[in-house]
Order: C-alpha cells, then sequence, then structure tokens
C-alpha cells in the first residue's frame, strides 16, 4: 500500500535590497601610495533565502554604474568614461550568485558571475550574514549582510593607466569590493 506523500512546507523568502540603507563600496591603489575610495549611491537586487539550508538561497545585485561616487567630480567623470566603465554602453554592474557555501567562521562563500564593463567572471563574495530578522516601526522584516571581494580591474577590461615618471603606475590593479545590504522582506 502506499502512503500519500507528506507536503512539503516551503521555507523560502524574499528579500528585496533596500537602496536607501544599501551601498557598493571600492578602494584602489592611487600612484601606489595610497587607497582611494568610492561607492556606488544606487543599488538594488532580491535574496531569495532558503531559511532551512542558507545554501541553497540565490541572490542577485544590480548596481547603477553612472551613480560612482569619489568626492572628486572629475575623476567622477573619467571613471564613467570609455577609459573605465564606459556608463553609455554598460549602465549596470551586476553580480547573480551560482553556489553558496559555508565558510570558516560561520560565514559564508557566496560564488556568481560579477559583470562590469560587458566582461563577466566568476568571483567569490566573503559574507557575512545574513543577520536575524528584525521589525522596523513601519511594519517592515529587515536583515542585513556583509560582503567583500577583491578583483583585478584588468579582468574585466579596465586597463586604462599612466606610468609614473619614478616607475609604477597611476591606478593599482587590484580593487578591493564590498557590499553594505540591507534587505526588506517581500510581502
Amino acid at each position: 500500500m502506499n502512503t500519500p506523500a507528506t507536503p512539503q512546507t516551503s521555507t523560502t523568502t524574499t528579500w528585496n535590497i533596500d537602496p536607501a540603507h544599501s551601498v557598493a563600496e571600492f578602494k584602489v591603489k592611487h600612484m601606489m601610495i595610497s587607497n582611494v575610495k568610492g561607492h556606488f549611491a544606487k543599488v538594488t537586487g532580491v535574496l531569495t533565502l532558503d531559511e532551512s539550508d542558507v545554501t541553497k538561497s540565490q541572490g542577485e545585485v544590480l548596481i547603477d554604474a553612472t551613480s560612482i561616487e569619489t568626492r572628486d567630480a572629475q575623476r567622477d567623470a573619467h571613471l564613467k568614461s570609455a577609459d573605465f566603465l564606459d556608463v553609455e554602453k554598460f549602465p549596470t554592474i551586476t553580480f547573480k550568485s551560482t553556489r553558496i557555501t559555508r565558510a570558516a567562521g560561520g560565514e559564508l562563500a557566496v560564488a556568481g558571475d560579477l559583470t562590469i564593463h560587458g566582461v563577466s567572471r566568476n568571483v567569490v563574495l566573503n559574507v557575512e550574514g545574513p543577520t536575524t530578522p528584525v521589525n522596523d516601526p513601519w511594519g517592515n522584516t529587515r536583515r542585513g549582510l556583509s560582503a567583500t571581494t577583491k578583483i583585478s580591474r584588468k579582468d574585466f577590461g579596465l586597463i586604462w593607466n599612466a606610468t609614473l615618471e619614478t616607475g609604477g603606475f597611476l591606478v593599482g590593479d587590484d580593487v578591493n569590493i564590498t557590499l553594505e545590504v540591507e534587505f526588506i522582506k517581500a510581502k
């Protein structure tokens, strides 16, 4: 005799990035002596969270490349130009997860496809979180996470540089990226 299958209850929830409380930041060496930091002010995306097994979750982040800010209008214009991000052709930077594994210290290693300047590469984000959900005063449920990675800008076709008279280059190759993200549970 066959026993009827027990219905599976879904433990998947959807969380939307709150753009007002999220940022994508970066830092890169300038003249081989100091770091220049900047951020993208417009970040959106979604997390489909498997509450019973976070490694079965999926996430996607969309960054408006035109929203780059480094506290210097001339530098921002140069970074938006065809020398770097070429935001007229490539207005969006995206990350889409492909695999999530548990890492040391309770962190997650989130592998995925990062697309910058029309070039996609697989990268791994080291993720702290997601945090325990909390209710805000406006009836929303929120949680957050922090993610970091390091990329070579040249891997994404961002090759512009200038040689310094003392040797070395004006712009470093390695770019450290940090995402500080707050989510609101979809209703």
